[in-house]
């Protein structure tokens, strides 16, 4: 074969002129996979917008597959626009990085995500960014400490870690009438538990948080196997400036994710509610454990921020998330609580939380703190997060562990 006949041959088939017949559809939307996005001649280029989803432009600005889970995911929270990230923490972080410049402040509760403390107390201060911590329990200490110069306000519900539940309309409230924004880490809600741009169903006008961010590396994804983030707005111009900030960031997700969540989010309410309902029973049998000086979960009366979560949440199954956190009593030393951790068979030991496998995770509470929170029993704290496994196995998991502290 000649060499013309190669490269012609090589031509054709980069140059191939099929394409599929359309009408294809199937339970699936399709993977699609572009840096280079075709534009059919140079007057379409100039006029494609990338900015309102009328068009493509570039891969990272969007495909159909990026552009289908947005959307999806804006029903799940009841939200208008979507941003999806790399992480969730990449989705705060382009929320920061978006809302605040130097001279500003944000505040964070006290219990919130350790990242985002971190990011705070690192990238933010570096670049002449003030923050300061409010008890999340205390709506009177988040008012008192909104100042002239804060700019954005960090909410949780339920709390990390300790998963105290917050007056949330409260705290929602303050920021309103501070004329601040107000973001919410809605990863452990879900958009399930409850809607953060319909906080009270039925009343006008809503009450609403304006960002609402989620960490779809948990339930949304559900399979322990994707990173990814999204930041979700009901207000255009608040959008636009989150929107143009990720764009300069060159913040983008890979197709083969988008498809992970797109794929999980139709079995997303059975997996939670079925997460949601396990954690409680075992949150439940563990109140029957002399080893343990406090049992936090949202749904158990003994917890703090349990009228709260009654006044926001559906209380029904559903209505929380698969974590529930202890504290052993405080003469156990961290060695044996450690112990009982390495004991456990079928709860792995692993951050995150989501997933189909049960993980446990032991915390120096103490550390993450600014003090030791009132509302807490002294002691070293593990947190369970519920998977997908028999709760009776892992009832029994659990009662063979805490045999080492006989």
């Amino acid at each position: 074969m000649s060499a013309s006949v190669i490269r012609k041959l090589g031509t054709e088939l980069i140059h191939h002129p099929y394409s599929p017949p359309p009408g294809f559809a199937a339970p699936q939307p399709g993977v699609f996979k572009a840096s280079s996005v075709f534009f059919p001649n140079v007057a379409a280029m100039r006029q494609f917008e990338w900015k309102d989803k009328t068009a493509y432009t570039y891969g990272l600005h969007g495909t159909p597959t990026t552009y289908t889970l947005e959307e999806r995911l804006c029903t799940l929270e009841g939200g208008r626009q979507c941003l999806l990230t790399p992480s969730g923490l990449a989705a705060i972080a382009t929320v920061s990085l978006a809302l605040l410049k130097s001279g500003d402040e944000v505040l964070l509760p006290d219990n919130v995500y350790g990242p985002s403390k971190a990011l705070a107390k690192g990238e933010l201060a570096n670049w002449g960014i003030s923050h300061r911590f409010f008890d999340p329990m205390h709506p009177h200490d988040l008012a008192a400490k909104i100042g002239p110069n804060t700019r954005l306000v960090w909410l949780e519900a339920a709390g990390s870690v300790t998963l105290e539940f917050p007056d949330l309309c409260e705290q929602v409230r303050i920021c309103k009438a501070a004329g601040v924004l107000c973001a919410l880490d809605n990863t452990w809600g879900a958009g399930l538990a409850f809607q953060p741009f319909d906080l009270h169903p039925g009343a006008r006008p809503e009450l609403a948080v304006d960002i609402s961010i989620h960490a779809l590396t948990k339930y949304p994804s559900g399979g322990g196997d994707v990173l990814m983030g999204s930041i979700i707005t009901v207000d255009e111009a608040l959008h636009m400036k989150l929107k143009l900030c990720h764009m300069r960031l060159g913040l983008g997700v890979a197709a083969n994710d988008a498809e992970a969540v797109l794929r999980g989010l139709p079995s997303l309410m059975l997996r939670y509610q079925a997460h949601d309902e396990a954690a409680r029973a075992l949150a439940q049998w563990s109140l029957t454990r002399g080893e343990f000086a406090q049992v936090l979960h949202p749904a158990l009366p003994q917890s703090p921020g349990h009228a709260q979560w009654c006044r926001l949440c559906h209380t029904g199954p559903g209505g929380a998330a698969g974590l529930f956190s202890v504290i052993f009593k405080p003469y156990y030393s961290q060695a044996q609580v450690d112990a009982f951790c390495d004991a456990l068979q079928l709860f792995e030991i692993g951050y995150s939380w989501g997933g189909p496998v049960s993980l446990v995770m032991p915390y120096a509470l103490a550390q993450m703190r600014q003090v030791w929170p009132d509302q807490l029993q002294a002691g070293t704290l593990v947190r369970f997060s519920v998977g997908l496994e028999a709760v009776t196995d892992l009832q029994a998991d659990l009662q063979q562990a805490l045999k080492n502290f006989a």
